[in-house]
């Protein structure tokens, strides 16, 4: 009778049973909310990356990873009680056992210290992923430096935990790591997104740097954490200015596809707002499928967009017929402006050096003339057209609203969106690929 059975033809699923509104057949391309660069105990968070997670999720998130720095959460993990109460002031623990229970909060007891099980991916994924809601992507922090230069980069959807690489450089240390990352995913068939983070951080790295580094392809434009110097100072350019000066160099003298912008949070803190707290910079992808492949093939595409408060309904650029859309989603209150900012062929890309009180050259960013990165044209409101001339090395968006976030990281911050440049295109011998 088994094997009667076995031998049955299964019958074709009915109309009903095809249909399925989470993993439809044919989904048309829609727009996923996320945040690359996150922290929790795993290193140096003071959350447990549950509660980190449930935050995300319940806040309209679709995607997240958390990044820790130069691990992965793996394995077995406990961590004393008293460390889990000096970060948090406390107030993690009680928390945490509240929200999930006694039935999934592990303790035990060694040599009279009480400790709590930090939980692994592969085990607290299963509790909150939904499909076609909400994804989580396998992170890692590579947390390197070249001197006494914090050099940052964030390795999503990896399977394997990189060490940092070192080099002899800026540039090679940059290098290194993604030829690490490079290397993975090659030998274990995975897309793996690689970004730099954080640029200003110990004012490390320079716009001429970032330029020269032309293996790297993403960059975060904006990080939510308030001690990323995101504005520079007197003697350092803001990380926006540094943007438009690689992008430049890129495409005018080397021939090398501009860098694309990221906006994350980088968060670390999880009460209340002060620090590094969530919610502040994330990215929009629109793709057809809520999975690490599908997300990581629409960014490398650079089918998305930066945010820190602004939303977009739709951002279109026509190749052929030179022509950037933007449509802002509006909110209740605000006003919005939309500057469309580029560099025009020509431009002259020399730099002059920025000096100390005594006339040294500093070893930072150069000054460089307006017309790199200057606002090629702006309106007023929540539908914006720019038509390229043909002499655009390369034009992008950034909407600012009248509003500001609901966590800022920086006085007098307002909400913003940044798209991808675009229009550089034929001006890059071979696009996607870096000398």
């Amino acid at each position: 009778m088994l094997l009667a059975l076995s031998l049955l033809p299964i019958p074709a699923p009915s109309r009903a049973q095809g249909e399925d509104p989470i993993v439809p057949a044919d989904p048309p391309a829609r727009w996923w909310k996320g945040n690359l660069h996150t922290h929790s105990f795993w290193s140096d968070g003071n959350d447990f990356p549950e509660m980190i997670v449930d935050w995300y999720r319940r806040r309209d998130y679709h995607f997240l990873a958390l990044s820790d720095h130069n691990v992965l959460s793996q394995g077995a993990r406990w961590m004393d009680r008293d460390e889990v109460d000096r970060r948090s002031g406390g107030r993690a623990f009680e928390r945490y056992l509240e929200r999930f229970g006694e039935h999934w909060v592990e303790t035990r007891e060694i040599d009279g210290l009480s400790q709590v099980r930090l939980q692994p991916l592969v085990e607290y994924r299963a509790l909150v992923e939904q499909a076609g809601r909400f994804l989580l992507i396998q992170g890692e922090e590579i947390t390197d430096r070249f001197e006494r230069k914090p050099i940052h980069m964030n390795a999503s959807n990896l399977a394997e935990r990189i060490p940092p690489q070192g080099g002899g450089s800026v540039v090679e240390v940059i290098d290194n790591n993604l030829k690490a990352v490079e290397e993975q995913a090659e030998r274990l068939g995975i897309p793996i997104l690689a970004h730099l983070n954080h640029p200003n951080f110990g004012y490390a790295i320079t716009a001429e740097e970032l330029a020269e580094a032309g293996r790297e392809q993403f960059v975060e434009v904006y990080n939510g954490h308030p001690d990323v110097h995101h504005l520079g100072d007197e003697h350092h350019a803001p990380v926006e200015r540094m943007w438009d000066i690689a992008n430049t160099l890129r495409v005018a003298a080397m021939g090398v596809r501009p860098l694309m912008g990221l906006a994350t949070d980088d968060s670390h803190q999880y009460f209340g707002t002060e620090g590094s707290s969530p919610g502040r910079g994330w990215i929009m992808v629109r793709a057809r499928h809520l999975t690490p492949e599908s997300i990581i093939d629409a960014i490398e595409a650079g089918d998305f967009y930066a945010s820190s408060g602004v939303t977009l309904r739709d951002v279109r650029f026509d190749r052929e017929a030179g022509v950037l859309d933007v449509e802002v989603e509006p909110e209740p209150g605000s006003s919005y402006s939309v500057a469309f900012v580029g560099t025009r062929a020509g431009v002259d890309p020399t730099a002059e050096p920025v000096t100390d009180a005594d006339g040294k050259p500093l070893g930072v960013t150069g000054r460089y003339t307006d017309e790199i990165g200057r606002v090629l044209a702006t309106v007023e409101g929540t539908n914006a057209r720019y038509e390229l001339a043909g002499d655009e090395l390369y034009v992008r968006a950034v909407v600012t609203s009248s509003l500001p976030p609901d966590n800022p990281s920086f006085e007098g911050q307002r909400r913003q969106a940044w798209t991808q440049p675009v229009g550089w295109e034929s001006r890059i011998d071979r696009p996607g690929e870096a000398d």
